[in-house]
């Protein structure tokens, strides 16, 4: 079935030469002027529209051209746009760009080239679709309060999200700054039984020392100087719900023995108290550290360390879990762009090239990070490398480690494979599709690179 194209064009004869020329790839619909555009790229059924900026009634001007442009996000916010301009229009082309078009194609128009132009807009389009596809079939599969990810560690993260909820065991959650320790214990916390009670959250390594007991656990009135009333602590608020002790590796050791306590008998005594307070609370802990490591140095008790450990969970950096990159990047450009109101914007071909590329040492927070630099930076409709900071090399890149070709072949192969199914929802005939090559040759690159696909 051929691909449905939209040319708003007002010159009789420039129409009937496109459409000539390009009949024979693709269903053409002619658009003579702005209404007759609005009415057909409302439809939704044309995913790629050139256009000539100069339309009725000022077919001199490019006037009418922006204004469609500017309109388009609430008219066809998904449909790719082409600009004819001509060559010596070239500040005319660069604002179309800036206003949301894909691509322009100067005149007097070389066929070819335009469809060269073209064939590359609707791969674009095709895989921003499969992506959009793939957004709303993670509502069941690759999406868990607000966690998201379709590869296969992720996948098991999520099980074992699930998993844990359901008891009241306490959970050791691990992993790199930016992993999403904190949205995995709002999982815990709102998949288990304590969902409708308080979630307390204290990020020990921000509390000054001298303070920490008392915000953990509340103080009398008189404990200390300036102590003029009764303070109730985390613990006692999180009563019958969770506390989430963030970095956990930062607490003194005096305050271990406190916690440990808490963990064997579930009481606790306010600063300067007496009265031993029973609570019923359960313990989430994070950490980026390595705790063994600090059993070890002496500065982690080992017995609370075991009791804290009861369920691990371990969160994978963002570079181990590459399938996730598109699906987190468009996401959060949607979801930054619809509250700033910015409308239709997407990443241009060498954004989402280097997103897959970088190795992302800041994981899913620099990567949201990034996207929000990028819409701070630009009021343009298409994100580039430039506005994300990743113009330069990578970082850990600066000096490569010397791999041989066969090596880079087989690497570029591998990712090529793993991004091509991240962008059709792994749908094997649509990623090999986009990959150019046949069916059975995919099942061989998949068992080849050990990639493994959602069976669902």
């Amino acid at each position: 079935m051929k691909k449905r194209l939209l040319i708003i064009e007002d010159e009789i004869s420039v129409a009937k030469q496109l459409k000539w020329g390009l009949g024979k790839y693709y269903e053409i619909t002619i658009a003579s002027g702005t209404d007759t555009a609005k009415k057909a790229l409302a439809s939704g059924i044309f995913p790629v529209a050139t256009m000539d900026l100069g339309l009725p009634p000022y077919p001199d001007t490019p006037v009418q051209g922006f204004r469609l442009l500017e309109a388009l996000p609430s008219i066809a916010p998904h449909t790719r746009i082409i600009v004819i301009t001509g060559n010596a229009e070239k500040e005319n082309a660069i604002r179309a760009v800036a206003l949301g078009a894909t691509d322009f194609c100067a005149k007097p128009i070389d066929l070819k080239i335009l469809h060269i132009i073209l064939d590359r807009t609707f791969k674009i389009q095709e895989l921003e679709e499969n992506n959009r596809n793939l957004q709303s079939h993670t509502g069941q599969s690759g999406k868990l309060c607000g966690m998201l990810g379709i590869s296969p560690a992720m996948e098991g993260v999520f099980e074992r999200i699930k998993n844990a909820a359901i008891t009241d065991y306490p959970v050791l959650i691990t992993g790199n700054t930016g992993t999403g320790k904190e949205m995995a214990a709002r999982a815990l916390h709102s998949l288990g039984q304590r969902s409708g009670k308080p979630m307390v959250i204290i990020n020990c390594g921000a509390i000054p020392e001298n303070l920490l007991e008392s915000e953990l656990f509340g103080h009398e009135k008189g404990a200390f100087t300036g102590a003029s009333s009764r303070k109730t602590g985390r613990f006692e608020q999180a009563d019958q719900g969770t506390i989430f002790l963030d970095e956990i590796g930062d607490l003194p050791l005096n305050l271990q023995v406190k916690i440990l306590r808490f963990l064997q008998e579930s009481t606790i005594e306010r600063l300067g108290g007496t009265k031993t307070i029973k609570l019923n609370v359960r313990i989430i802990a994070a950490t980026n550290t390595n705790m063994e490591e600090m059993v070890e140095q002496g500065s982690f008790r080992k017995d609370l360390l075991y009791r804290l450990n009861v369920l691990p969970l371990i969160l994978p950096d963002l570079a181990d879990r590459p399938e996730d990159i598109p699906l987190l990047a468009h996401h959060f450009l949607a979801e930054e762009s619809r509250r700033l109101k910015r409308g239709n914007v997407s990443f241009s071909a060498a954004a989402s090239a280097i997103l897959t590329a970088h190795d992302w040492p800041g994981n899913v927070r620099e990567l949201q990070n990034r996207i929000r630099r990028a819409l701070g930076s630009t009021c343009n409709r298409i994100i580039t490398p430039a506005d994300l900071g990743l113009e330069k090399i990578s970082p850990g890149q600066e000096n490569p480690k010397l791999v041989t070709l066969k090596t880079a072949r087989e690497d570029a192969e591998r990712h090529s494979v793993i991004q091509a199914m991240s962008c059709t929802g792994n749908n094997i005939s649509q990623a090999a599709k986009l990959l150019e090559i046949s069916r059975p040759t995919l099942h061989g690159l998949l068992k080849k690179h050990r990639i493994t696909i959602d069976k669902q």
